[in-house]
């Protein structure tokens, strides 16, 4: 049987009609893609305390360097080197022999002087009854005027000498005055409580007043300073912040007044005790271009020890309006700028510029100018932090907001 020639063409018709649709179907289909779902966090301008961390050393609260106030040889060392001592301790003993001597000689000196004295006033009394009886007589011619003149200069000369011997009991009570201090700088004391360091001589070592080398350091270690390094140029910024308007006035910029600071120690752990702010020095080191901050730490457990290099966190102020971007969500573009996703009103993914000066905890600080158009964002845009890598700019995205309670370190709080 034969099929027309009119129904075969026909059937041929209607089939290539049919994969020509089938063709064109499959380009639409592919140009509407569904949004990429991306999450984001929502931008919110707040207050932020900002701390910087800064180098610093430790250095004792006290330090007493213990010198000899007279010469002689040490006959005893009376503390353990390395030992906690107190004010007022003995720590070593010089030979007093000398100066007892001394002292003994001043104590004759005194008594030799009162006697002397003593004699002198009763010769001062027999001039003055002597002097005194004549002076009727040579009116009288019974007594020549020599003798009598001899007698008024004899009691002067004994006035003389009660004089003298007063002046030589002054001066024997001063050398007993100065023997008993001599001979109780024979014992060497601690002027401060602290730990001691080594000792630079032994028992047999000759030593001289006020000498040049120290017999031992005495360190008072609870509490404990530390000197804190700060760049000037570091103290013009944030001041020029707080002239602007931008930044409320800190500590590290208007003074320390007692702000609380903590430390950071060489091994990266924290110090558990925080410590206060002293003062700041206001002259600027030329060979550093820095300004040394002093705080003061307890220090119970002495741990920490002089000339230890910490990091301190002291509180600069605080930054008015500023945007907290989760670390996770930016990234750098080929000229190394910070970039970020903004999902725009078009629900598009806008690749912005912004201008990250630091971290605060898990989060990149930007400052806010306002409007925001200098620094790349304002408060309220949508920033994304989870799929970053399945979108590009333009992209349709859909927004959901990301859970404060799964994961804080991406909330905009600091």
């Amino acid at each position: 049987m034969r099929f027309p020639f009119s129904i075969a063409l026909g059937l041929v018709l209607s089939l290539g009609l049919a994969g020509c649709n089938e063709q064109g179907a499959a380009p639409q289909a592919a140009a509407a893609p569904p949004p990429t779902e991306v999450t984001v966090v929502t931008l919110v301008a707040q207050p932020v305390p900002l701390t910087g961390e800064l180098p610093g050393r430790t250095a004792p609260y006290r330090i007493a360097e213990v010198r000899p106030q007279v010469g002689g040889v040490i006959l005893k060392r009376l503390f353990e080197e390395g030992s906690e001592v107190t004010a007022g301790q003995s720590l070593y003993l010089i030979d007093p022999a000398p100066f007892q001597a001394s002292l003994d000689s001043a104590n004759a000196t005194l008594s030799t002087a009162k006697a002397t004295l003593d004699r002198n006033k009763a010769t001062l009394a027999s001039a003055v009854l002597l002097a005194e009886r004549y002076r009727p007589l040579v009116g009288a011619g019974a007594v020549s005027k020599q003798a009598y003149d001899d007698a008024v200069a004899s009691q002067k000369q004994a006035e003389a000498d009660v004089a003298s011997g007063k002046a030589a009991i002054e001066t024997a009570q001063a050398s007993i005055e100065s023997a008993k201090i001599n001979l109780a700088y024979t014992n060497i004391v601690s002027p401060i409580a602290g730990r001691t360091g080594r000792s630079t001589v032994t028992e047999g070592a000759l030593v001289t007043a006020s000498q040049a080398a120290s017999l031992v350091t005495v360190q008072q270690l609870d509490p404990i300073y530390v000197d804190i390094v700060q760049p000037s140029s570091q103290i013009l910024r944030l001041r020029h912040a707080v002239e602007n308007g931008t930044m409320k006035s800190g500590n590290a910029t208007s003074g320390p007044a007692q702000a609380e600071t903590h430390l950071l120690l060489e091994d990266g752990s924290a110090y558990a005790p925080a410590g206060k702010l002293q003062f700041s020095e206001v002259t600027v080191d030329e060979s550093t271009g820095s300004v040394t901050l002093r705080a003061i730490f307890p220090n119970t457990q002495r741990l920490l020890l002089p000339g230890m290099y910490v990091h301190a966190q002291v509180q600069e102020g605080v930054a008015e309006n500023a945007l907290l971007v989760p670390q996770r969500a930016v990234t750098h573009n080929q000229k190394g700028e910070a970039t970020v996703y903004v999902v725009g009103t078009d629900g598009k993914a806008d690749l912005r510029v912004i201008q990250a000066d630091r971290t605060v905890g898990a989060a990149w600080l930007v400052a806010n100018d306002g409007d925001g158009a200098t620094r790349g964002l304002r408060a309220g845009e949508k920033v994304v932090v989870e799929g970053l890598q399945k979108i590009g700019p333009g992209a349709p995205v859909h927004a959901v907001e990301y859970s404060t309670a799964a994961s804080p370190a991406v909330t905009s709080a600091p």
